[in-house]
């Protein structure tokens, strides 16, 4: 009796897999570095420029775990990550491109592995659809890191800012212009404002923020983790439910029923 599943070659590639990804970018506390966190399962981990993956969850197995949803995760193309940016949680991130290395698994829209290296970055419109022209503080974030998103001077109001190129800087990695057509939708244009873009970051500059954008912004994410976990679970039970069949099946050749 044939079984009805396969399990694939493994593969060996030779160097390095490209892939897509979004990410919000992050600064840590006192300016000197920049690093980036994930958009969902990923929020609570903010990794650099070449970074491994741990388990989220705090296990110590190796990722990507064929149980577990840990490891990074990327698209293999960039239009499949722009479209997962139309998201209004995901809004304020920026478009990355990876090196991929080590141990992986493929999937039908991309890649979850354990190693990665960001080769550039891209700066999507600001939520206004006007270019970007500097890194805004959120005041969101983590232990030891600043939440920023990608804005333009009028949207940046009287926040501490970062430039793009500085913010490339720190991370060592390449900034590209996204020059991608959104569609017939076309932003008014860019209006002036007094916010000055080279002004870094400092302590000093913080002040207070609207709590109402900041309960959204946080449903947002929740509801996100939710829906990546309802997703796992559910690609559990169908595994279990093929491994189940397959027993069955092997059974049922043992005991020579038909």
């Amino acid at each position: 009796m044939r079984a009805p599943f396969r399990r694939l070659p493994r593969e060996h590639p030779t160097g390095p897999l490209d892939g897509h990804k979004l990410a919000f970018p992050m600064l840590s506390a006192d300016g000197t570095m920049a690093g980036f966190s994930g958009v969902t399962l990923g929020r609570a981990h903010v990794y650099r420029t070449v970074d491994d993956a741990v388990c989220a969850h705090g296990c110590r197995h190796a990722c990507p775990s064929r149980w577990c949803d840990c490891g990074f995760y990327c698209f293999h193309s960039d239009s499949d990550a722009r479209e997962l940016a139309c998201a209004p949680e995901h809004q304020g991130s920026v478009l990355l491109e990876v090196a991929v290395s080590g141990r992986f698994r493929r999937y039908e829209l991309g890649l979850r592995y354990s190693r990665q290296r960001v080769r550039s970055v891209r700066m999507r419109p600001c939520r206004c659809g006007v270019p970007v022209s500097a890194l805004a503080d959120t005041g969101a974030g983590q232990r030891g890191w600043r939440r920023l998103e990608p804005v333009c001077a009028r949207c940046a109001g009287a926040r501490p800012v970062l430039t793009p190129d500085r913010f490339a800087r720190l991370a060592g990695i390449e900034l590209l212009p996204d020059d991608v057509p959104a569609g017939p939708l076309t932003p008014i244009g860019a209006r002036a404002a007094g916010a000055d873009p080279d002004r870094l970051l400092d302590d000093s500059a913080f002040g207070g923020r609207d709590e109402i954008e900041g309960d959204a912004v946080a449903t947002a994410g929740a509801v996100a983790v939710l829906t990546a976990e309802m997703a796992l679970l559910q690609a559990r039970l169908d595994e279990m439910a093929r491994q189940l069949g397959r027993a069955t099946a092997r059974l049922d050749e043992l005991e020579g029923r038909d």
